[in-house]
């Protein structure tokens, strides 16, 4: 009987460990996924894997579109070889998984090509793992002011 219940108990522990590994792993690769994104934000392949198809995202100004409104701007803008005129970076990120969804927020960091000043957002990202991959269904972004205005 003893046995059986310490046989029992070492399963539960590994399987209570396997979701903390699970869990670990879920958070360095939304944390990545996200700053691969910030990195390659100018490229449109980098939105096409970003972004869920069904995505709702709600801009900085409360305008709300999803994933086709974003691609389009890429087909508008094809004309253009010019690097991009602000580089994005995020900082302050928490990542919470909960099984195949997770919650990301951060800061995002918008540094001008041309030295003006940076511009600083609230994000928060729900994402959904489909298929073994992390996809973005809802987005907000809130503008921090400046302290100057």
């Amino acid at each position: 009987m003893k046995f059986t219940t310490a046989i029992s108990s070492l399963w539960c522990l590994l399987l209570i460990c396997a979701g903390c590994t699970n869990s670990a792993t879920d958070v360095e690769d939304l944390t990545a996924t996200l700053h691969e994104f910030l990195g390659s934000a100018g490229e449109e392949s980098a939105h096409e894997r970003f972004w869920a198809d069904d995505l709702v995202y709600t801009s900085s100004d409360g305008t709300r579109f999803g994933k086709a409104e974003i691609m389009a701007g890429f087909e508008q803008d094809e004309s253009s070889d010019e690097a991009p005129d602000t580089s994005y970076s995020g900082v302050e990120v928490d990542v919470r998984v909960y099984g195949d969804t997770a919650v990301v927020t951060f800061k995002l960091v918008g540094t001008p090509a041309d030295g003006s000043g940076q511009k600083e957002y609230f994000n928060t990202g729900t994402f959904l793992k489909h298929k073994g991959i992390w996809q973005v269904v809802a987005w907000q972004a809130t503008k921090i002011p400046s302290a100057n205005e």
